[in-house]
Order: structure tokens, then C-alpha cells, then sequence
């Protein structure tokens, strides 16, 4: 007896899937980033912005425990710098898909300042000075600004994968509507569960193997790309 052919339906539930695998996956390195980043390099975020611009005004108003102000400003002008280049190599599409293969240029590149991190990580041995530190914050907070914008072109509601609140916004909001699907409530607390688990192997990486918490990121990024380049291709199917 001959086996059913998947249908067109069949392919766009596994293509969404693998999508929002690969959002989680990127959620992920951007929790272990900042838990890295927050430990190791001055009590400064790379990925989440919001926590920066609150330190910011620790500093201003003369907090005693407020991180440095020039590292703050490294990481947020830096992301800055990311969100700016990966809007102009993503661009929003007027057909919008599932994945663009922009989305996966935009990831590709961020790999730059992801290798320069674990270059100069791995050169002063995962114990940079103050102004190495600064490169760090840098680099990672460029990527994770690429990162960002790249995702958020894909339109997916609730995830944006460097920062939690709309994404518990988006979730508990919906216990009082209810209006939101299996699979979007599915996806929503996969973001939350990536975040937390991403931010507990960077702890732990920091904690047990201190040299090789920069590669996480790195190498996750590396599958995201390599897999959304051989399995997703341009989609014209929006889930």
C-alpha cells in the first residue's frame, strides 16, 4: 500500500516548525550572550537594550554600583551600528515568507563580529581588560543588533529574540483573549524557555569551562545560518 503524498499543507507545518526552531535557537545565543556579557564584561547587556539605557541613568545619577558609562555606550551604540546594516542587507520584502534568504545573509554576517568575539575572547584568555572588554561588548552587541532586525522582518508576533517582555506580553495577554493558537502559544513559550535556558548554559559555560563560553553563540549561529540556508529557502507563505 502506498504511503500518502505530503501535501503542500504538510510542508509549510514542517518549514514553520523548523522556522520557529531556529528563532528559539537564536534565542538561545542571545541569552548565553548576555548572561556572558553581564558576568564577564562589566555588568552590560549586548542583547538587551533596555537594561542598558537603565543602567545609563544609574550612572547619571551617580549610582555607586552603575556599570561604566563607556561600556554602556559601546553596547548600545554598537547594536545600533547591527540593527542599521542588517535592515539595509534584509530590507522588508513586499512578498512576505516564511524565511527570507535575506534574513539568512543578514545572520551570515553578523558572524563577523561573532568571530571577532571569540577571537579576542580565546587571545587574552577569557579575561579581558576594561578596554578589551569595550571590543567585546562591541562586537557581540553588533551582532545581536543584526540579529534583531533580521528577525524582526520576519513578522513572527511576540518574538523578537534578544528581549522577553513583549513576548510575555504577547503570552499572558492572550490568557485573557484567548485568541491566539496552540502553535502561537507554543511558539511564545518556547521564546521564554530559550531565553532562560540560553542564559544558564552561558552561566554555566562562564562557571565550569570559562575559556569556551564565547563559542556557544558562535557555533549556534553557524548551524541557524547553515541550516536556514540548505533546508529554508525563499518562502512566500506567511504562518
Amino acid at each position: 500500500m502506498q504511503s500518502e503524498p505530503v501535501t503542500k499543507f504538510d510542508n509549510q507545518g514542517i518549514e514553520l516548525g523548523l522556522r520557529d526552531l531556529l528563532l528559539n535557537a537564536l534565542t538561545v545565543s542571545s541569552g548565553a550572550i548576555d548572561a556572558i556579557s553581564f558576568l564577564a564584561l562589566g555588568k552590560v547587556f549586548s542583547a538587551f537594550m533596555t537594561g542598558n539605557i537603565v543602567f545609563f541613568g544609574l550612572r547619571v545619577a551617580g549610582a555607586s554600583h552603575a556599570p561604566g558609562g563607556v561600556a554602556i555606550f559601546a553596547s548600545v551604540a554598537a547594536f545600533a551600528v547591527g540593527v542599521y546594516l542588517s535592515t539595509r542587507i534584509v530590507k522588508v520584502s513586499k512578498t512576505p515568507g516564511i524565511w527570507s534568504q535575506r534574513v539568512t545573509v543578514a545572520l551570515g554576517v553578523s558572524l563577523i563580529p561573532h568571530a571577532v568575539f571569540v577571537v579576542v575572547w580565546l587571545a587574552c584568555n577569557g579575561q579581558p581588560s576594561t578596554d578589551i572588554a569595550h571590543v567585546l561588548l562591541g562586537s557581540w552587541a553588533m551582532a545581536m543588533g543584526m540579529q534583531s532586525a533580521a528577525v524582526r522582518t520576519l513578522r513572527v508576533e511576540g518574538v523578537f529574540t534578544t528581549a522577553a517582555t513583549a513576548t510575555i506580553i504577547f503570552l499572558v495577554g492572550d490568557f485573557a483573549n484567548w485568541s491566539a493558537t496552540v502553535t502561537e502559544r507554543r511558539r511564545l513559550a518556547g521564546v521564554l524557555v530559550s531565553l532562560f535556558v540560553g542564559a544558564t548554559a552561558g552561566g554555566l559555560l562562564l562557571v565550569h569551562a570559562h575559556i569556551y563560553a564565547a563559542s556557544l553563540p558562535f557555533v549556534i549561529t553557524v548551524v541557524t545560518v547553515a541550516t536556514a540556508s540548505i533546508v529554508l529557502r525563499e518562502k512566500t507563505t506567511v504562518g
